[in-house]
């Protein structure tokens, strides 16, 4: 999966319709944001522990990686990351990681709450920032983000 292309999928879900798109578009929207923040932070784990595309690359072991990524755990991770030594585009992406899984809960589980066209689009274009802002930061600390989302932490 890649980022971009579920970012373009939850642009047309939002622009869909003449005015006002239906409200099941808007929601398929903002999940769609949400899992594009979700496969870039898969990719991280398993391209940074593994290996990027290459011919020395175990695709068996960059699968593993991959799906290595807890939905749950990446979230109460990145509710952390402001308070450990990370920079700016790795939190950025982490306050944006959680925050956009909550509206993604919200989205796929809330029968009565009304989204608004507005509020989607701003959603997916953060979405959309914080996902390039993320790749340009340096490999060693989109690495060590990955270890800290996840393995457990030891206190010993």
């Amino acid at each position: 999966m890649r980022p971009d292309d579920l970012i373009a999928t939850a642009r047309e879900l939002a622009l869909s319709g003449r005015r006002r798109p239906r409200q099941s578009n808007l929601r398929r929207a903002v999940s769609t944001a949400y899992y594009a923040l979700f496969h870039c932070l898969a990719a991280c784990c398993a391209d940074t522990l593994v290996g990027g595309e290459s011919a020395n690359r175990s695709d068996k072991a960059w699968r593993q990686a991959y799906r290595a990524v807890e939905h749950g755990r990446a979230k109460q991770r990145c509710e952390q990351t402001a308070s450990r030594a990370f920079p700016g585009e790795v939190i950025e992406f982490a306050t944006h990681f959680a925050d956009l899984q909550r509206d993604r809960h919200h989205a796929d589980y809330d029968p009565v709450g009304n989204l608004t066209k507005s509020d989607v689009l701003q959603s997916i274009e953060s979405a959309a920032d914080v996902v390039r802002q993320f790749g340009r930061a340096p490999a060693k600390h989109r690495r060590a983000f990955a270890i800290f989302v996840l393995l457990p932490l030891r206190r010993n």
